[in-house]
């Protein structure tokens, strides 16, 4: 029986894969706890791309696992769609996210709600052991809000905000994130394509 192993090494993201996934009937385990340590150099120019590198270069360390890899990301319309693919190494790898939020909504100072809109999208790739691969996308429309709020999300949730709910990302409980968010949108897709296999 095939592993399904996850290209991160987030523990955040572990847990809500491992929730999403959870009825799978196979053991998910991220990249570090497969004991891989690769660095691969993401030079997509989409979220897609960016997913089928990692999936891909992953399983040919892994051959005869399912290799899961997602890419993922803000997109802020106001901002050219910033900071898009390189939302995680936005104003640096190093800088905190308190910060990173911090500058785009200082850079959004004085815009109107309807100028404000944003979606996160997540796009996960599938390198399976026949060598074919799968890629899905799932995004969630918002509005970037005037100030970060919430403690239970991650990254760029505390000022992510949905008209649905009225409160950022970070607001709602884990199930709720999950119900809506791009990248359980896309797991949930990325399940059907696995049980199709």
């Amino acid at each position: 029986m095939s592993r399904i192993i996850f290209a991160t090494g987030n523990q955040n993201k572990m847990k809500e894969i491992r929730m999403i996934l959870s009825d799978i009937g196979m053991e998910i385990l991220s990249m570090k706890e497969a004991g891989v340590d690769a660095d691969i150099v993401e030079n997509g120019t989409t979220f897609e791309e960016n997913a089928m590198i990692k999936a891909t270069e992953i399983s040919k360390l892994l051959p005869g696992d399912i290799v899961l890899a997602d890419d993922s990301g803000l997109e802020i319309d106001y901002l050219n769609k910033e900071p898009g693919i390189y939302s995680a190494r936005y104003m640096g790898e190093d800088t905190s996210y308190e910060v990173k939020n911090r500058n785009l909504i200082d850079r959004l100072d004085g815009v109107p709600k309807e100028q404000r809109t944003a979606r996160f999208v997540c796009a996960i790739a599938a390198a399976l052991p026949d060598g074919s691969t799968r890629c899905v996308r799932g995004t969630i429309e918002g509005y970037i809000g005037w100030e970060a709020a919430g403690e239970n999300g991650f990254g760029y949730d505390p000022i992510f905000y949905v008209d649905e709910y009225g409160c950022s990302t970070a607001q709602l409980s884990p199930e709720q994130k999950n119900e809506i968010s791009h990248r359980g949108k896309a797991l949930r897709s990325m399940r059907e394509e696995l049980l199709k296999v």
